[in-house]
């Protein structure tokens, strides 16, 4: 009952439903990264996964052209849970896809930025197809899983782990279009900080930010969704939180959030645990490794 609660909750988020068989074939495929990557390592852990995603979503807000293209042919004040399922199906099938599913995932894409076009709210025109943006995008999804995954996942990961990461990243990105990006965690954290000049808290990225600190959901999922938003929003650089208006979360709240969110996953993990990654591994391997 438990297991089923939470599948439940985890869909109001992000949407999904059954098995994910589609990953089980061909037999053998490595897909973009294989198996040994950290990038496997990574994605596999849901919970680090959704609150890494809710807080790319804050960081994505605050830039005007990079809000623009969402604001101006999304639905995404409509359907956040369609956007964030979108997301989370790109991500898996880019890290745990076989070759061919990861290709037409990123041609997919590809297309849809080539049409994208506009003015954002200084008048000012954007492209979704623009190296500058599509790099602000990559830096702060990848920047924003690693944080997530080293503050909820008990497993450490060592300092060439996280660099081997952002190498695997960068690969990915660079297939989007983006240019020139880090292939270091510091790096990352530092061409990040080199986009402040560009951004802008204004009535879009108030509302857009608004919507993922209240997200919604139906009353028996909510304190799960909520916690897992809060913790997003705790998962900013601390250089944020002026930006938006907050206050630096203190180290109380960072204790109880961290506590909260690692006693709910694992019934998560276990719940989770034949999902998308397991079902690759036995694509790669044959069976369960």
């Amino acid at each position: 009952m438990i297991d089923e609660l939470i599948r439940r909750s985890i869909r109001e988020m992000v949407g999904g439903g059954g098995p994910p068989v589609a990953f089980l074939e061909p037999p053998g495929d490595r897909g973009l990264f294989g198996a040994e990557s950290i990038a496997w390592k990574v994605h596999a852990d849901f919970i680090s996964m959704m609150i890494g995603g809710i807080s790319s979503l804050v960081l994505q807000a605050l830039h005007p052209k990079a809000l623009a293209g969402v604001w101006d042919h999304s639905s995404f004040r409509e359907d956040l849970k369609g956007r964030l399922g979108r997301t989370a199906f790109f991500i898996a099938a880019t890290t745990y896809g076989s070759q061919e599913m990861a290709d037409n995932a990123i041609s997919r894409v590809n297309q849809i930025h080539r049409k994208v076009t506009g003015f954002d709210e200084f008048n000012e025109p954007y492209r979704a197809d623009d190296p500058n943006l599509l790099a602000w995008v990559h830096l702060t999804e990848t920047r924003s899983f690693m944080r997530s995954y080293e503050s909820y996942r008990s497993e450490t990961l060592q300092s060439q782990q996280k660099d081997q990461y952002f190498a695997e990243m960068k690969m990915l990105g660079e297939k989007l279009g983006a240019k020139n990006l880090p292939n270091t965690y510091l790096a990352t954290e530092q061409t990040i900080k080199q986009y402040i000049p560009q951004l802008h808290y204004g009535d879009r990225a108030k509302s857009i930010i608004a919507l993922l600190d209240h997200f919604p959901s139906n009353l028996s999922s909510k304190p799960f969704v909520k916690m897992i938003s809060r913790a997003g929003f705790l998962n900013l650089p601390d250089w944020v939180y002026p930006i938006i208006d907050r206050p630096i979360p203190g180290r109380l709240e960072r204790l109880a959030i961290s506590s909260a969110i690692r006693l709910m996953a694992i019934p998560v993990r276990e719940a989770l645990k034949d999902g998308v990654a397991a079902h690759s591994l036995r694509r790669v391997y044959g069976s369960p490794k």
